[in-house]
């Protein structure tokens, strides 16, 4: 598995296919727009530093937590078969509370 490095978390989006009346099986990326994209929380590294004591400040994710994000800012990846977003935590919008 991979282990995000420094105030980063890796993520992978939730599957969501949807299907038109006539059987057509349309992907994510269709119902896409705006800003923000979801994901679901894999792993999390181990938070940024305190700038004057060097200790590592808490991130306040945990693993599996589903996220918003902006969606822009995230670098995409592939590892083992699977895609990956690994997404800094400045860039974190919103934990999705249920």
């Amino acid at each position: 598995m991979l282990r995000p490095f420094d105030a980063r978390v890796l993520v992978t989006k939730p599957e969501r296919q949807e299907q038109t009346e006539s059987g057509i099986i349309l992907p994510d990326t269709v119902n896409e727009q705006g800003q923000t994209a979801l994901g679901v929380v894999q792993a999390v590294g181990p938070g940024s530093r305190n700038a004057m004591s060097g200790e590592p400040m808490d991130m306040g994710i945990e693993v599996g937590q589903t996220i918003v994000y902006t969606k822009f800012s995230a670098t995409e990846m592939e590892y083992e078969g699977k895609q990956y977003h690994v997404v800094t935590e400045r860039d974190i919008i919103a934990v999705v509370e249920d």
